[in-house]
């Protein structure tokens, strides 16, 4: 929790690897093994993992939809969903016993490196789908109203990926910061209120994130 990342290894004497990236492969691994699971044992009737499953995916289905409108939920909605599960799985992590107190694991959103990376995508994601509405919708938002707003529209293009790095950064950088604080200042109890508030803070970074995200995808794909 909150300490600087220590490489582990290296790989080829350059790409450091970090207890976040290691959290971070453990994540995505699990998630895929999930995901096999789910896909090679779905029924029309559906047992009790599947019908959690199946409750998460509705009620992200209707998420998306009240932002993005059902058409664009659907077409949208692997991505969207893909980010809001691996950011609540990353966010979630750091609640585990012993996560953050070694170099070795560590929660991938804790660390401003894993976020900016999210944020890459996503920015990289958003100029995809704008140019997939055509060239000359996509340079078209560039100068509306006016063409001299050019500069502050391309400045507030880079800025939306920043924003959401910082942000799921900051949050979840802080929580855990204050979880250890107070489990050092006062051991017995608090700890626990905090843990259980932790739960729903992690799901609503996770939420923050795609939301943002979804209504950025609204306002690039917005047809005049």
């Amino acid at each position: 929790m909150g300490h600087s990342s220590e490489p582990i290894i290296k790989i080829f004497g350059i790409l450091d690897v970090t207890g976040e990236v290691v959290t971070m492969w453990i994540i995505l691994g699990l998630l895929t093994v999930i995901s096999l699971i789910v896909r090679k044992n779905l029924k029309e009737r559906p047992g009790k993992f599947q019908n959690m499953i199946e409750t998460g995916v509705e009620y992200l289905d209707n998420f998306f939809t009240d932002n993005l409108g059902k058409e664009k939920a659907r077409k949208y909605f692997v991505f969207l969903a893909t980010l809001f599960t691996f950011i609540i799985f990353c966010n979630y992590s750091g609640l585990i016993p012993g996560v953050g107190l070694t170099k070795y694991v560590k929660a991938p959103t804790a660390s401003l490196s894993v976020t900016a990376g999210l944020g890459i995508m996503t920015f990289v994601f958003l100029q995809y789908a704008g140019l997939k509405m055509g060239a000359k919708h996509y340079f078209k938002r560039f100068v509306s109203p006016m063409f001299f707003m050019l500069p502050l529209l391309l400045l507030d293009e880079f800025i939306k990926p920043a924003s959401l790095a910082l942000r799921l950064y900051g949050n979840v950088f802080g929580e855990e910061t204050v979880m250890e604080q107070l489990y050092h200042l006062i051991p017995i109890g608090v700890p626990v209120v905090m843990m259980v508030l932790s739960i729903l803070f992690c799901a609503l970074q996770a939420l923050v994130f795609s939301m943002l995200t979804s209504i950025y995808l609204d306002e690039v794909t917005e047809l005049e």
